[in-house]
């Protein structure tokens, strides 16, 4: 008998709390044989213990498979001692990647013919939160290395020959020559190594406005952490939204991968029972991409399509139904599916 796959579990704030439990189910209906392991982060559990990430929890996730996180609050505003979590453990388990998928669903707005990957530089960009008062004016540091752009142009060149074939680098050079240009030359040699890839770039305003104007376009996009995180929501919106859109944050072969839905932690519905599971479910479904499991992969994303298809629905997709009512449906089917 194989051996359970060891899972961090981290539920989170708002509808984290809400989202992972039924990802788990998800999950348990696929018969993976798996040992979950619950552990703390964010706003709350800053609140209570003064710390966004307590070590245990780092401690937990280095010892395990893969990590299974839900959302977290962050204030807007400067909190003392409060960093992300979730940008602590990217950084922490040297994360560098992260992958988001945005694909056409059978929904009313979503757009057809989108099928696109964002390839997400995870780790430096401004999201190294060096930033300092200087009298009226506040700095911030921006890192680009020669190290980080490779490792994530790889990525995403290893994801575009899965794929289409198509990799499109984005970028900021012509104002950020150093930085972008760095991140822009890096790729292109990097790319240069796959001869058979259509390589094209794109300026990250016309990358934008490619996105709403011409999404078929796209088959891979690789770019840097800002950059990345703000294309990556909007590709998200042109397909049905945050509840639909999940990611992995992927390092070396050795490290524990984390997957999560993107969408927050949505404060103004948690406790209510109506979040969309749908993007926890689809990042289980590459959870088990991941480990190589593409039979159960394939069966939660065909009871996910098959959900969206038929309902229930959440009311972020125009319907009326719970949180629960999702999961026993994609449950069953997956079980079904099995």
């Amino acid at each position: 008998m194989a051996s359970a796959l060891k899972l961090c579990v981290i539920e989170g704030d708002g509808i984290g709390r809400e989202v992972v439990p039924a990802a788990l189910a998800v999950l348990r209906a696929t018969g993976l044989n798996f040992d979950a392991q619950a552990a703390l982060a964010g706003w709350a559990c800053f609140e209570a213990h003064g710390t966004a990430l307590p070590s245990a929890t780092l401690e937990l996730a280095r010892q395990s498979d893969a990590v299974l996180f839900g959302a977290v609050s962050s204030p807007s505003h400067r909190a003392p001692g409060y960093s992300s979590p979730i940008v602590a453990l990217r950084q922490q388990l040297d994360l560098f990647a992260n992958l988001r998928p945005s694909k056409a669903w059978p929904i009313p707005g979503s757009r057809p013919d989108v099928d696109l990957l964002v390839v997400r530089e995870n780790t430096e960009g401004l999201y190294v939160r060096r930033e300092r008062r200087e009298g009226d004016q506040a700095v911030a540091e921006r890192i680009i290395s020669r190290k980080g752009s490779e490792r994530v142009a790889r990525v995403a060149c290893e994801w575009a020959m899965r794929r289409r074939g198509h990799l499109t680098i984005v970028h900021k050079a012509n104002v950020l020559p150093e930085t972008c240009g760095l991140f822009r030359q890096v790729a292109l040699d990097v790319a240069a190594g796959y001869p058979s890839l259509i390589v094209d770039e794109m300026l990250v305003d016309t990358a934008a406005l490619q996105l709403v104007v011409h999404p078929e376009r796209f088959d891979v996009i690789v770019t840097t952490n800002l950059f990345g995180d703000i294309l990556s929501d909007e590709a998200a919106g042109l397909v049905g939204g945050l509840g639909l859109a999940p990611s992995a944050n992927v390092g070396a072969a050795q490290s524990p991968a984390l997957f999560e839905p993107v969408h927050g932690s949505a404060p103004d519905i948690a406790g209510r029972g109506i979040a969309n599971p749908i993007a926890a479910f689809l990042a289980v479904a590459m959870l088990l991409e991941h480990i190589g499991d593409t039979d159960r992969a394939h069966s939660v994303r065909s009871a996910v399509a098959y959900s969206i298809r038929n309902g229930p629905r959440t009311p972020d997709l125009g319907g009326s139904a719970k949180t629960t009512d999702i999961t026993e449906v994609v449950e069953s089917l997956v079980r079904g599916i099995r």
